[in-house]
């Protein structure tokens, strides 16, 4: 296993989670993989090793709260997308 597979960052899923709730019939793998990298350009990184521990260590309060943010920026990245598609 090399040091790479090792590590995750949690707001990846959350981000997955979000476009996956906002998806619509007309999105294409490039439209969502864009959406994605613009989405997680603007969340901060919360790398973890294994995945116990970000729910051990997270209050519920503070999941909710990087849930919505991810939701939030799937919604803001979806627009900026749109807006810049390449011809």
């Amino acid at each position: 296993m090399s040091l790479r597979d090792a590590i995750d960052n949690f707001y990846e899923r959350l981000v997955l989670d979000a476009i996956d709730a906002t998806r619509e019939d007309a999105d294409n793998a490039d439209y969502l993989t864009d959406v994605m990298c613009v989405a997680l350009n603007h969340l901060p990184a919360r790398y973890y090793r294994h995945a116990i521990d970000m729910v051990f260590f997270l209050t519920d309060e503070e999941l909710k709260g990087m849930k919505e943010k991810s939701l939030a920026e799937v919604q803001a990245a979806r627009d900026f997308v749109r807006e810049h598609q390449r011809n």
